[in-house]
């Protein structure tokens, strides 16, 4: 690594590493400011608001990483560019390619640093995030999918529930249905309600019906109600809806085969969580790029233009990350052509911007 590549890295590391030192303390001042009503209101204690407030910058500051690495490039980039220095180096007969060798070095550093971080650190910062503001900032709102739940216990059984209430335990047109060896139906139970009786640690199913199949007869019991058992846990219907974030990678493989096993209906939510934690660290190379092509030229108006185009392709990519997210959890659009398809856009604009800057 020659002495230009080391003065270049530095320079791309510590003003990333400002920007974070910066932004992340007036993020948490800001939110503070918003929210201290509804912790007094609700009593938080003060060693719980501190912990929230270390899981808040863990967690905010993972989802804008790539913003402030984009930022910080288009600044220091800008800089060297209006100091002329950018031409001295093209100038002594360095090709555009190897200007761009301590970028990729430093896009490699960062990718890598947000890789271990949203792998193993930011999940259990997201627990802990999302605990508290369901605790305390949100406190009665429902943190649980709560409609059309549908379950594979094991191999023969499965469960469905129309609409589920967290505060009350209690589900609503619930149906189980009994499958033998060789996958035929052998019996069907329907309720209007389901609820959990924790001081008999029991379920309670009203208007209950039992359809049995035996050969061509069909056997139907019903009674108003029926107290019985189950081998599942009531909170096993409603996973709370932030908890493929709580999870490092390993955990989270192992939960998105088990609800595909069980056929649960919100099976690409944590199957996109997934693949944005693989595609942030693209991210970082692609708007590394982006912003050197953007920033080392010297234009009039200097830094300010090019860090009103830095914002302006940052708010479009956050716009199109989140259009292409929430398709892919509520319209059953692919998770993976999600995450893809904004990086192929970006990717291809950093290439056009490479190649104009480079003529």
């Amino acid at each position: 690594m020659t002495i230009l590549d080391k003065y270049i890295l530095k320079r791309y590391l510590v003003t990333f590493s400002v920007m974070l030192l910066l932004f992340i303390p007036i993020g948490i001042m800001v939110h503070l400011a918003e929210q201290i009503g509804k912790m007094q209101d609700n009593e938080a204690p003060l060693n719980e608001i501190l912990v929230y407030l270390g899981n808040f910058s863990i967690y905010i500051g993972s989802m804008l990483l790539p913003i402030f690495l984009f930022l910080s490039v288009i600044f220091f980039t800008s800089k060297l560019a209006s100091n002329t220095e950018i031409v001295a180096i093209l100038s002594s007969g360095i090709s555009y390619a190897r200007f761009l060798k301590p970028y990729i070095i430093g896009a490699t550093i960062v990718a890598t640093f947000m890789l271990l971080m949203g792998m193993f650190i930011v999940p259990n910062a997201s627990k802990g995030f999302n605990e508290f503001k369901f605790k305390y900032l949100k406190k009665g709102k429902q943190d649980r999918v709560t409609e059309n739940i549908f379950n594979q216990l094991n191999e023969n059984d499965f469960i469905y529930v129309s609409r589920f209430d967290p505060l009350r335990q209690q589900g609503y047109n619930f149906t189980l249905e009994h499958f033998n060896e060789e996958n035929v139906l052998e019996y069907k139970l329907s309720a209007a309600n389901i609820r959990w009786v924790p001081t008999d640690s029991l379920y309670r199913l009203t208007s209950y019906v039992k359809r049995s199949l035996i050969g061509e007869t069909e056997i139907i019991e019903t009674k108003t109600r029926l107290d019985t058992i189950f081998p599942f846990k009531i909170n096993d219907l409603t996973p709370v809806s932030y908890i493929a974030e709580t999870k490092n990678l390993f955990e989270l493989n192992e939960f998105i085969a088990d609800q595909k096993r069980k056929g649960a209906s919100n099976i690409n939510t944590y199957i996109l969580a997934k693949y944005k934690r693989w595609s942030l660290p693209i991210t970082a190379f692609i708007l590394t790029l982006i912003a050197v092509a953007v920033s080392a030229q010297k234009r009039r108006g200097g830094m300010g233009v090019n860090l009103a185009f830095g914002i302006l392709v940052a708010f479009i990519y956050i716009f199109f990350d989140r259009v292409f997210g929430t398709l892919a959890e509520q319209s059953g659009f692919s998770p993976l052509l999600a995450v893809i398809v904004p990086n192929l856009l970006f990717g291809g604009l950093a290439l056009y911007l490479l190649r104009r800057a480079m003529r």
